[in-house]
C-alpha cells in the first residue's frame, strides 16, 4: 500500500461520511421530514472513494440518480448537500436540484442525473474539453450496470476510444437494474468485456474492497493521463438498501443480501485490513466515527433551520435557448 497513515484515515472518513449520510437520509425520509424519491448509496462506498481519492481539482465527475456518495467522495460540502436535499436556499444548488440533480461545479462535480446513463456523454464532453484545453484533467463517469444497455453508453465509448479522450468510465455493477437482476438482461458475466468492441482498455475491481478499487483506478487514471485513451472500469458491488427508500425488496434473495451485508461490508473490510497490517489504530477510526456523527447531526440541524428559496429565484439559474 502506498497510502500514508493520514491518507488512510482520510479515506476512512469519506467512507464513514457516505455511510452515515445515507443512513441519516433513510431515517429522515421514513420520518416524513424529507420528500421525493431517495436512492441510497450505502454498500457501494469503496467505489466512489477508491476512485475519487485520486482525483484533483482539474478532474471532473458525472454521477447518477444514486449520487450522494460521488459528491461526498469528490469533496462536496456535507452541510450544503444536506440543505440541498431539504430543498433549502443554503443548498449547493440553492435548493433547486435536490437528490437526483445535485451538483457542485467548483468541486468538479458536474452533477447527479435522474436519467439512466445520461451522465456518460456529459463526462465524454468534459474529457474532450480537457483534451482540447490541455488541462491534464480526466473526466470520470459513474453509472450502473443498467446504463450499459443504453445507446449513450455505446456512443460515448466509441467516440472516446476513437479520439483517445482522457475519460474513465466506472460501472457500478450492483447486481440489479432497479428491480431486475443484471443477469436477466445482460448476456455476459463481466460487462467490462464490452470495451473490447471499441479497442478500449478495461479492468475489473472488487467494488467492496477500497484497496482493490484504489489500485485498479490508479492504473486506469495513469493510462488516461498518459494520452493513450479511455478506460472502462467495472466495479462489482452491492447496494445494501433497495432501489429507493420504501422498496419492499421482494425481488432480492434474503440469504444473498445477508451475505453481502454481513461479510463484505466495505467499511468493515477496510478496517480489518488496516488494523491487521497495523497501519492505523482502532481508536483513531472510532474517533472519526464520532466526528462524522456530529458533523451529520449539525448538517441536519442547520438545514432544518435554513430558509426556503425565494419565489423570485424561480427563473434564475435556468438556461433556455432564445427562440427570438
Amino acid at each position: 500500500m502506498d497510502l500514508t497513515r493520514a491518507e488512510l484515515l482520510e479515506a476512512y472518513r469519506k467512507l464513514r461520511r457516505i455511510r452515515s449520510f445515507e443512513d441519516k437520509l433513510g431515517e429522515l425520509v421514513v420520518a416524513g421530514k424529507m420528500g421525493g424519491f431517495m436512492h441510497l448509496y450505502a454498500g457501494e462506498e469503496a467505489v466512489a472513494v477508491g476512485v475519487c481519492t485520486q482525483l484533483g481539482d482539474k478532474d471532473t465527475v458525472t454521477s447518477t440518480h444514486r449520487g450522494h456518495g460521488h459528491c461526498i467522495a469528490k469533496g462536496v460540502e456535507i452541510a450544503g448537500m444536506m440543505a440541498e436535499l431539504f430543498g433549502r436556499a443554503t443548498g449547493v444548488c440553492k435548493g433547486k436540484g435536490g437528490s437526483m440533480h445535485i451538483a457542485d461545479i467548483e468541486r468538479g462535480m458536474l452533477g447527479a442525473n435522474g436519467i439512466v446513463g445520461a451522465g456518460i456523454p456529459l463526462a465524454t464532453g468534459a474529457a474532450l474539453t480537457a483534451r482540447i484545453k490541455r488541462t491534464g484533467g480526466v473526466a470520470v463517469a459513474f453509472f450502473g450496470d443498467g446504463a450499459t444497455n443504453q445507446g449513450a453508453f455505446h456512443e460515448s465509448l466509441n467516440m472516446a476510444a476513437n479520439w483517445k479522450l482522457p475519460a474513465l468510465y466506472v460501472i457500478e455493477n450492483n447486481g440489479f437494474g432497479e428491480f431486475t437482476p443484471t443477469e436477466f438482461v445482460v448476456p455476459v458475466k463481466d460487462i467490462a468485456v464490452r470495451a473490447d468492441s471499441y479497442a478500449m482498455k478495461s479492468l475489473i475491481a472488487d467494488g467492496m474492497d477500497f484497496f482493490d478499487v484504489y489500485a485498479k483506478a490508479a492504473e486506469a487514471l495513469a493510462y488516461c493521463r498518459s494520452g493513450r485513451g479511455p478506460v472502462l472500469l467495472e466495479c462489482k458491488t452491492y447496494r445494501f438498501a433497495g432501489h429507493f427508500v420504501g422498496d419492499t425488496l421482494v425481488y432480492r434473495d434474503k440469504e444473498e443480501a445477508e451475505d453481502w451485508i454481513q461479510n463484505r461490508d466495505p467499511l468493515q473490510n477496510f478496517e480489518t485490513q488496516v488494523l491487521e497490517a497495523s497501519l492505523v489504530e482502532a481508536e483513531a477510526l472510532r474517533r472519526i466515527d464520532l466526528e462524522v456523527q456530529e458533523e451529520i447531526a449539525a448538517a441536519v440541524e442547520s438545514a432544518e433551520a435554513a430558509p426556503w428559496p425565494d419565489v423570485a429565484e424561480t427563473e434564475t439559474d435556468v438556461y433556455v435557448e432564445d427562440g427570438g
